[in-house]
């Protein structure tokens, strides 16, 4: 017999792979839970994630859903999001 959290889970698609995800999570906490710690970089080349954890700074900025530039430790999960990280050529 399968946990009502095991069922709950989903995938939301990063960048053409797919996350594991949970009701509640942030976007960020889904991307770090499966090691990716880079969501951008800048047009310098520096790697950005997770920084603030407070939509303050834009370290975290995504796409989701054809949405640029949404803070993703703000932005909770929804089953069937895609998620696009931003390279130094996005900036």
């Amino acid at each position: 017999m399968q946990s009502e959290a095991a069922v709950s889970k989903f995938d939301i698609e990063v960048d053409g792979r797919l996350v594991p995800a949970e009701p509640g999570q942030t976007i960020a906490a889904a991307l770090i839970g499966a090691g990716i710690m880079v969501f951008r970089h800048t047009p310098a080349g520096a790697a950005r994630g997770i920084f603030c954890g407070m939509g303050v700074c834009f370290d975290c900025l995504v796409t989701v859903d054809g949405l640029a530039e949404q803070r993703a430790c703000m932005t909770l999960v929804q089953r069937g999001m895609r998620v696009q990280t931003r390279s130094a050529e996005g900036d």
